[in-house]
């Protein structure tokens, strides 16, 4: 059975795009959560193993949205190790 994780960055909007980007790529993540700061629950999106461009575009184009309208936030991560 494989063991999940979880891990916590804060970042500002302008770097949510990019840190999200670079989770996706990691391959690893099974979740990823934003929330802003004061830990309202703003986005949520399962990943599956296999998914990729096109179908990860319109989660993109959201947290992109999202980025330009938020300051600081924080990510949570979900990964299987």
């Amino acid at each position: 059975m494989a063991k999940t994780t979880k891990e916590f960055f804060k970042i500002n909007g302008e770097n949510l795009l990019k840190k999200v980007k670079e989770l996706i790529e990691e391959g690893n993540v099974t979740k990823i959560t934003i929330k802003d700061k004061s830990g309202k629950e703003l986005m949520t999106f399962p990943l599956t193993i296999g998914v990729v461009g096109a179908v990860l575009a319109p989660v993109l184009a959201a947290v992109g949205a999202l980025a330009a309208l938020i300051g600081e936030c924080t990510v949570a991560v979900e990964k299987e190790e």
